[in-house]
């Protein structure tokens, strides 16, 4: 497991492993005190023969990392029912949260989704207790499509953006188009799309969702099939009004 989780590239993998005549071993036992080993023992309920993982990270990485470990284990141990399809919804996003950095309130998926609560829970509640009409379709730990309840009021599209730091002129520059039509009114409406590719990975048991995919590009991000990316003609650039300049040499 150490190996596969530098594989994945954590810089470790810490442990405790209880031997058949309970005695705790691993990097992390000679660090525990009496008490501090026998709450552990109680609250992961461990007994000779079974091993805890420690993963120590950022806070935005431990989550998928400690994922991983789990999912592996569980195929090397034959825990997974490789026959059946299992899906789930995944519900009830934030729709901000801080940024780790600034500690500025920013928005934390899609900017555009609905507030559960609408407007009331923009004016009443903390900005991160505020959650989103956001959810994900997974199949098997395969996200199979993300979909939204999309915001169709202007006033709350101001003031979602306003608690994420911008201003109504942000929104009419930056946004212009879903600004404009906002004032005249919108329905409400959601959807999702599930992805056809990621579902023929699952039916036919591929790891890499490259496997299916007819004409998959290559690790430089090319199209061999259409020659994709490719030069194009100063004519095919006046169509779609671009003009390329040469950068201003700098002076030393």
């Amino acid at each position: 497991m150490l190996k596969f989780a530098e594989s994945i590239g954590m810089k470790g993998l810490g442990y405790i492993k209880v031997t058949e005549d309970g005695q705790y071993q691993g990097p992390i036992n000679k660090y525990l005190p009496d008490d501090k080993r026998n709450e552990l023992t109680r609250r992961a309920d461990l007994k000779p023969g079974t091993v805890v993982f420690f993963i120590a990270d950022d806070a935005d990485l431990v989550a998928g990392l400690a994922g991983q470990i789990r999912t592996e284990l569980g195929k090397r141990l034959g825990l997974i029912d490789e026959s059946r399809f299992d899906l789930c919804f995944i519900v009830d996003f934030p729709m901000f949260e801080p940024d780790p950095e600034t500690g500025k309130i920013g928005f934390t998926h899609n900017p555009f989704s609905m507030p559960q609560g609408g407007m009331e829970a923009l004016l009443t509640k903390k900005p991160e207790n505020v959650l989103a009409y956001q959810y994900d379709i997974v199949c098997n730990g395969v996200e199979l499509s993300s979909g939204a309840v999309r915001n169709h009021r202007i006033d709350i599209m101001k003031k979602a953006f306003e608690i994420a730091g911008y201003t109504e002129e942000d929104l009419k520059t930056k946004f212009t188009s879903l600004y404009h039509a906002f004032q005249y009114g919108a329905p409400p409406h959601a959807g999702m799309a599930p992805g056809i590719d990621r579902i023929l990975m699952l039916l036919t048991e591929e790891d890499n969702i490259r496997e299916v995919i007819a004409f998959p590009m290559n690790s430089n991000a090319q199209d061999m099939m259409m020659g994709s990316p490719s030069e194009v003609t100063e004519q095919q650039l006046r169509e779609v009004h671009i003009r390329l300049r040469k950068p201003a040499e700098r002076k030393v």
